[in-house]
């Protein structure tokens, strides 16, 4: 007969010593032919959300939530051995390494001996389940694939080192929305045999609920989020619901109440009941020993919405200087790592595990989100610039030891210092503002941390000596994070085009040089107002043609591949709603401390979490426009005035009197000022076109979002085509593929459209298409973004709100910078990139650009006097041998030599394949048309057959193994999404 089985989640935070008066038989097993009740107590820790790490492990800052993940621990193991067949499962274990460890892994650590010999035999007995088992529950909307990798790996790695046990089971039951890499790589790939999770769009849940259709292949969604399918089911600290009194001499004894409650619960989803303690493992186990067939599912779970009006959408964009930094620290730590390799590990600091361990943890779907208090912001912030300023002195120091290196010594303690500029993205950079006129020169390392040889433009900013140029955002900003005011501003960027090997580097001397035809820019036009006509920006094959009457893009035309497509981007904003009339505005203090109930006491409005617009309105210039265009021979720039909080005044040009060389080969530079401006002011709206590239970045500045009329706003650009899409559209899936989107269309059930912007948003990167072309929009960190007209992209860059929305983190998402105690929004800085493709030839550019848009080169600068820089140092190096590099196609993702001396190496292969098909070798025909037709020739001496040749067998198109006999060539056709 078979097994039924339900999956009962309750909360247990608190361990109660067992009663006195009545002794229960909690040994009970699967029973079949009943509904086998699998209660599964479990903790939820969060890393870091309404209190930082540090203090929800210790139980500080109690205004605001009593947890204390120590004493929670320090009950699990008297509870476990109170009672043998008591199941316990500790989902994540977050850790630390600044001084101090956080959570599973932090308290493991404080344990003696004792301790850690009797939770090893619980691990092992199957009472105490470690599950999931990364150093966070990571976010499935604004990570990378890289960082989940990491921060699973590290987590893993930990719990194998210590327990020798592999985690079975995902556990995800708290990220807003799930993505598909989660499913197939954090879940498959990583050997899990299923995966738990809790938050679904509740159109979808209630249809599910009704179909009995929540677990599919396999995984399960709860009928009610992570929760117990009833208020009565918690077992919280100072929780409603009743506690079990089974004491009989009592008033309030109550077992036959609660047993019956129980049963209901259960028996509302089927059949006679039979309760046990479970884990998901065990339960995982039961439901594959059925031997049922289970719905597929090949999409994912976004946009969430937990009820009508309430899209978790805004996330997607909220602390996008917090994403961009999380984003900036990955790619940093992926060639910190190679760096590290190269080198030598050292068991001694510095090294990589603080960076390592920061950046894991803000991988938490309340880090990286964005949907925490501001104080534990800015506490995730402080762990990363910790990892960073310990993992940059080790890139300073593999860097010096691979340029002073020779094939006769190893490297100690080198002698070359290189600096680094972590605020570059602010024109702050130290070394690279020399005095050119003293006979100095600038060394320039351009490391490349991609498996291919790689050529990209290196922008610097210079000193010389022409114009003077307040620093504007740069001061104030500088100040804010490094608490000094920075030296003069620089007065010009510096731009050449560089080139780098595979896993590897090329030095760059930027010298004083004599002014010659080739460093001249050709043109610089300003044009301020209204004129006729048009103006044409782009040297190589991309072009771009703007309106002068406008002071608008209006065409995008590639020589090369034929495109000729009218474009136009703009600026827009969607008041914040601030929930409706019959919304109170004041927040039971009850319930901020009851973060389950608290979902259910909502404000519907636009916050941290949730995106819900009251209306859109165009950003127009404010009078008359300014633009200046910049023509220079390595690239060219629009310079563009939106309005005061989204542009400023114009970059100051002059011509280059400066050179750099690599070799004996010679750079064409442009250099142009740095932007003057008042410091209350954002930086101007860029648009580059490069001669090297066929895409066009855009640099956007926004802020501070001005909201003294008592308005929050969010800042979203728009891209309009006149393509005909048909309502579809692609987004990214942690920037590892892509998924296709029908705006107001869901495929597993019949969307009830109420919300039709927020609805329709999605994490991005993201593509378009017609018949004929498609437009790709690349990013440079987590951003929400949607198509909500035919032929038209938007992105959202900025949020400021002014009202909480009632998701329980009881803050209003108003991002402050605050110098000398004088607060002004946040000014963000990023980029956007967009290119424009004949139909099916965009793939290529997303997959690679994408890559090198999450890897940058990495810059170190020395400085040289004796003009014997190429003389006394290794100039160029690479990792791989000089005859070969990575195809461009595959990505080396992770190059770490780990504690123990072993190296860990992952390969990504960048492409989708559909199809694959065998052809002949001269690839005019397919092979088993060509095996139909060809003619067996009768041989001497045989009978009917030619002579048997050995060959590989037919290509299985779901494992893509191709097999070669010796000596044998086989020739594929290969059809790549």
């Amino acid at each position: 007969m078979a097994i039924l089985e339900v999956f009962l989640v309750l909360f247990a935070v608190q361990f109660g010593v067992e009663s006195k008066s009545i002794a229960y038989n909690t040994s009970q097993g699967i029973v079949t032919g009943k509904l086998n009740v699998h209660l599964v107590p479990h903790t939820h820790d969060d890393v870091g959300w309404l209190k930082t790490v540090d203090q929800y492990f210790v139980g500080s800052n109690n205004s605001i939530q009593g947890a204390c993940v120590r004493n929670v621990l320090d009950s699990l193991v008297p509870a476990l051995l109170a009672d043998r067949n008591r199941k316990f499962i500790y989902v994540e274990q977050a850790s630390y390494k600044w001084k101090l460890l956080a959570f599973f892994q932090r308290w493991w650590r404080e344990q003696g001996e004792i301790v850690q010999d009797i939770v090893k035999k619980l691990v092992y007995s199957g009472q105490l389940e470690l599950i999931n088992g990364g150093m966070c529950m990571h976010d499935e909307a604004a990570t990378h694939y890289i960082d989940m990798i990491d921060q699973t790996t590290l987590g893993h790695r930990f719990i194998k080192q210590e327990f020798d046990q592999t985690p079975r089971i995902g556990w995800q039951i708290d990220p807003f929305g799930h993505s598909a890499v989660q499913a197939y790589l954090l879940g498959a790939e990583v050997g899990f045999d299923s995966l738990f999770f809790a938050r679904i769009d509740y159109q979808d849940r209630e249809k599910r609920k009704g179909e009995k259709t929540l677990e599919f292949i396999f995984s399960g969604a709860f009928p009610a989020n992570y929760e117990p399918p009833s208020d009565e089911f918690y077992f919280e600290v100072n929780d409603a619901s009743p506690i079990v009194q089974d004491d009989m001499d009592l008033f309030d004894y109550n077992v036959q109440d609660r047993v019956d409650a129980f049963v209901a619960a259960a028996m509302s989803q089927d059949g006679r009941v039979n309760a046990l303690y479970s884990t998901p493992s065990i339960y995982t186990d039961a439901k594959f020993a059925a031997n049922q067939s289970w719905p597929l599912k090949t999409n994912d779970f976004f946009p969430y919405a937990d009820r009508i009006n309430a899209y978790w959408t805004g996330y997607f964009t909220s602390r996008p200087a917090l994403k961009r930094y999380v984003r900036t620290m990955s790619a940093y730590y992926l060639a910190a790592r190679q760096l590290e390799f190269f080198k030598g590990r050292n068991k001694l600091r510095p090294n990589t595990d603080t960076l390592a361990d920061a950046l894991a943890i803000a991988q938490h779907h309340d880090a990286v989100s964005g949907t925490e208090k501001q104080h534990v912001a800015n506490d995730y912030a402080k762990r990363l610039s910790i990892g960073y300023v310990e993992a940059e002195e080790l890139v300073s120091s593999s860097l010096g030891c691979l340029v002073e290196s020779t094939k006769s010594q190893s490297c100690g303690k080198p002698i070359t210092t290189f600096e680094q500029c972590p605020l570059l993205n602010i024109s702050y950079c130290p070394p690279s503002q020399l005095d050119f006129t003293k006979q100095k020169s600038l060394v320039v390392l351009v490391y490349n941390p991609l498996g291919w040889k790689r050529e990209d433009v290196v922008r610097i900013p210079v000193n010389i000596t022409f114009v003077d140029a307040s620093g504007g955002m740069r001061n104030e900003y500088v100040k804010a994070y490094l608490g000094r005011s920075p030296s003069d501003a620089p007065k010009y960027w510096l731009a050449f085009v560089a080139s780098a090997p595979p896993l590897g580097y090329s030095s760059y001397t930027v010298y004083n040089a004599k002014q010659t035809a080739s460093s001249v820019i050709s043109s610089v036009q300003t044009l301020q107002g209204r004129k006729n006509g048009t103006i044409e920006v782009g040297q190589g094959n991309l072009k771009l043609i703007y309106d002068k009457e406008r002071g608008k893009l209006t065409q995008y035309t590639n020589k090369r591949n034929l495109i000729n497509a009218s474009v136009e981007q703009s600026y827009k904003f969607y008041k914040g709603h601030i929930g409706n009339d019959n919304d109170p505005q004041v927040i039971p203090q009850s319930l901020i401390n009851d973060s389950f109930n608290m979902c259910n006491f909502i404000l519907k409005a636009s916050g941290a979490y949730v995106f819900r617009p009251n209306g859109a309105y165009p950003i127009n210039t404010d009078g008359e426009f300014l633009m200046t265009v910049l023509k220079g021979p390595v690239l060219n720039e629009v310079h563009q005035q939106i309005n005061p909080w989204i542009s400023q005044n114009t970059y100051l040009l002059s011509l280059s009197l400066l050179r750099a060389k690599s070799s004996s080969k010679i750079f064409s530079l442009l250099v142009a000022a740095v932007y003057s401006s008042a410091s209350q002011k954002a930086g101007p709206a860029i648009t580059r076109v490069y001669k090297v590239k066929e895409h066009a970045e855009v640099e956007f500045t926004v802020g501070p979002i001005p909201v003294g009329d008592g308005i929050g706003k969010e800042i979203v650009t728009q891209i309009t085509t006149n393509m005909k899409t048909n309502k579809t559209f692609y987004t990214d899936s942690n920037g590892r593929d892509f998924i296709k989107r029908i705006r107001d269309y869901r495929e597993d059930w019949d969307l009830q459209v109420n919300q039709p912007v927020s609805g329709n948003y999605y994490p991005v990167g993201i593509y378009m298409q017609d018949s004929t072309t498609e437009l790709s929009v690349l990013v440079d960190r987590s951003l929400g973004g949607s198509s909500i007209l035919d032929g038209q992209i938007e992105l959202m860059l900025h949020r400021r709100l002014l009202y909480d929305d009632s998701r329980g983190v009881a803050e209003a998402l108003n991002e402050l910078v605050c110098v000398d105690k004088d607060c002004r929004g946040l000014i963000i800085r990023g980029s956007f990139y967009f290119r424009i493709d004949p139909l099916g030839e965009g793939a290529k550019w997303r997959r690679i650009t994408g890559q090198e848009i999450y890897s940058p080169f990495l810059l170190a600068f020395a400085e040289e006097t004796s003009g014997s820089w190429a003389k006394s140092h290794v100039a160029s190096f690479s990792g791989i041998a000089p005859s070969y590099s990575l195809p461009d196609n595959v990505a080396l993702i992770t190059l770490q030599e780990l504690e123990d001396g072993q190296v860990l190496l992952r390969l990504a292969h960048l492409f989708e394949i559909s199809k694959v098909t065998e052809m002949n070798l001269s690839a005019n025909q397919e092979r088993a048309e060509m095996e139909k037709r060809r003619r067996v020739w009768r041989v001497e001496g045989m009978l009917n057959e030619e002579p048997k040749v050995v060959r590989g067998g037919p290509v299985d198109p779901a494992k893509l193994v191709v097999e070669l006999s010796p000596m044998e060539i086989r020739t594929f056709v290969i059809d790549l999404e």
